[in-house]
């Protein structure tokens, strides 16, 4: 095969097996307590137990939102989301850390947090009337080398943990929380950014009288060719704009100004709580969510990683989410570095693989012997006839993880 047809292969298959490689968030730290999120294995079941998490039963893959939809409902809190049932107590002026389970070496970007009154109960709140406030944004920290530390670097440095701070100028009331990483590694090419919103409920208390009345509707935050959206950031950046609007005046966290330059140091991400220690304490309200018991939160049937576990740091065991639009391929081993904006191929071997001998190569049986019966590729195939092999292996692939997710939600209900 050559060169071209090899990569396309490469891509094809890697944008499958990307499925695994994002992260979600599985949990909230305020005061001290523990808080659940939503789990992808919910998705799976007709009901679960209640969390200050939104529902997001669409993002069974934990994917992201393309710049393609930012006017559309998903770019608000994710793929159909809908209310938590439960909210959060924060005293305005306190923190509140959100846990991920995970989040990929290789998806640099920026961090970002909204807060939107609901103007009565946040489980019933309409998420396209809502209006966001950014209280808190980070985007490149420092330049030293490609492609640069960034805000989601220090989140996986401190355990795939981000800390925001709640505005001592809020009133007391019912907000929602919106949550952002903003992958920029395929950035470079039109609709190649990808945002991973998570909302979750607040219940703010204290002395503030700001309602935040006014503020951005979510399918209006973002424009596709808006500031900070298309960044090549493997070439060498001197500035970076965080996308959004402005940050909210009464901010007591973030970058300040719109515009971070690379020789920022950006805001430090502190911690609250201790995972291993025991909740104490009683929820103030019934609308509150009790804290869990002693142990971590469970890390769900979303990652394969035990890097995922609550105040542990990331070892990103996790598969390189790929993109084909961009034309090349990351790694969290060996990271591609175009040195301008037009996309690259990836580099390849110069000579072909050797194949395994008969004495070594295993010799399948049932549907694995059907199933390589159409993985063969003959050395004169054509362009149509590589596509029409990659519909097939494509297919195959996801036919099992289909099969394995099946498998991992009955074993989660069962548990």
């Amino acid at each position: 095969m050559s060169t071209f047809e090899l990569a396309a292969v490469l891509a094809a298959l890697a944008s499958v097996t990307a499925v695994s490689a994002h992260g979600m968030m599985s949990s909230v730290v305020a005061g001290g307590k523990i808080y659940p999120g939503y789990e992808v294995g919910f998705s799976y079941s007709a009901s679960h137990p209640p969390v200050v998490g939104w529902d997001t039963p669409g993002n069974k893959d934990t994917g992201f939102i393309n710049p393609g939809n930012f006017s559309g409902p998903n770019i608000i809190c994710h793929n159909d989301a809908t209310p938590a049932a439960l909210s959060v107590p924060v005293a305005a002026g306190g923190t509140v850390e959100l846990q991920w389970t995970t989040w990929p070496e290789t998806h640099h970007g920026p961090v970002i947090d909204y807060l939107a009154n609901c103007n009565g109960e946040c489980s019933s709140t309409d998420k396209t009337q809502l209006k966001f406030n950014k209280i808190d944004e980070q985007g490149l920290i420092s330049w030293d080398s490609r492609p640069g530390s960034w805000a989601s670097d220090k989140l996986i440095a401190a355990g795939n943990k981000w800390t925001v701070t709640v505005p001592k100028s809020v009133a007391p009331g019912n907000y929602v929380l919106r949550h952002e990483i903003i992958a920029l590694h395929s950035a470079h090419n039109a609709d190649g950014a990808q945002n991973y919103p998570q909302c979750v409920n607040l219940k703010v208390t204290g002395s503030g009288t700001d309602t935040l009345s006014s503020g951005t509707l979510g399918i209006e935050l973002y424009t596709p060719e808006g500031s900070g959206i298309i960044v090549n950031i493997y070439n060498k950046l001197t500035s970076y704009t965080v996308p959004g609007p402005k940050l909210y005046s009464g901010a007591s966290s973030g970058t300040g100004p719109t515009t971070v330059t690379a020789a920022s140091s950006g805001v430090t991400t502190s911690t609250v709580g201790d995972y291993g220690a025991t909740p104490t304490g009683d929820a103030s309200s019934t609308a509150v969510v009790a804290p869990i018991a002693a142990t971590p939160v469970p890390r769900g049937i979303y990652t394969n990683s035990t890097s995922a576990l609550p105040g542990k740091p990331s070892k990103s065991t996790q598969k390189p989410c790929t993109s084909t639009r961009s034309g090349f391929m990351t790694s969290t081993t060996a990271t591609a570095t175009p040195t301008s904006t037009a996309s690259v191929e990836p580099t390849l071997p110069s000579t072909e693989p050797t194949a395994p001998t008969e004495s070594t190569k295993a010799t399948p049986s049932g549907d694995d012997a059907d199933i390589e019966s159409r993985q063969k590729l003959p050395k004169d195939m054509t362009m149509k006839e590589l596509f029409e092999w990659l519909d097939l292996i494509v297919a195959e692939l996801k036919k099992k993880m289909d099969g394995k997710m099946r498998r991992h939600a009955r074993a989660f209900m069962d548990m």
